[in-house]
């Protein structure tokens, strides 16, 4: 009796998680990444909300720090979030833009059933060119590069083909194709790392030790 109470007072506590302020910024995320979609051809309504999301998103990792309320949930759904956004942008945008987002959500799923919620923590046994991309949390020009790659690549696609760069930004042409171009070669060595945290979680699960144990 006094364990199913200690029981059910353990799965209230991790329940409270779910309203942590940062994971609540989080769903209202979502609700922005969802009227994105729902106004993909009104450029307006888009960026607005879209904007919105991403400027959230540096917000609940401010909030989790600030509030002391980091939690695997939270950094799951940071994740999550994240690839919702980007997977809109890149189905809509392109008929292929499908197996960009395909990769991501592998990659989502391996580095969080191997490596955890800490695992922008966890290359230290990695390629140095991996390491180098990874340090200091992405905080190092190469990692700005391949976050920029990442992130803002798609977004600058999106401003690109219905000229929302053109006009009212009022982007040069050139400006606007040297953009691409310089956040494709960030995309593509996110994508060389992306293939390298594929292969890694292959060898894990294949590993010789996990095999002998299965075989005892």
């Amino acid at each position: 009796m006094h364990a199913t109470a200690r029981d059910r007072q353990t799965n209230a506590m991790g329940l409270e998680v779910l309203l942590y302020v940062p994971n609540v910024i989080g769903y209202i995320r979502v609700l922005l990444v969802l009227g994105s979609w729902s106004c993909f051809n009104n450029p307006v309504v888009f960026v607005f909300c879209y904007v919105i999301s991403i400027i959230l998103d540096g917000l609940d990792g401010w909030a989790a720090r600030r509030l002391n309320q980091t939690s695997e949930f939270g950094a799951w759904l940071d994740v999550v979030v994240d690839n919702l956004g980007r997977s809109m942008l890149w189905t809509m945008l392109f008929e292929w833009g499908w197996l960009v987002s395909s990769l991501e959500w592998c990659v989502f799923v391996c580095n969080h059933h191997a490596r955890g919620a800490q695992w922008k923590n966890s290359f230290s046994e990695s390629p140095r060119w991996v390491q180098a991309v990874m340090a200091k949390g992405f905080k190092t020009p190469l990692g700005v590069l391949v976050i920029g790659g990442l992130h803002v690549l798609p977004v600058w696609l999106y401003g690109y083909q219905l000229g929302v760069l053109t006009e009212p930004l009022c982007v040069p042409d050139w400006l606007q194709v040297l953009g691409i171009l310089l956040l494709a070669v960030g995309r593509t060595l996110c994508f060389a790392v992306e293939v390298w945290c594929l292969w890694s979680h292959v060898s894990f699960l294949t590993r010789e030790d996990k095999q002998v144990e299965r075989k005892e």
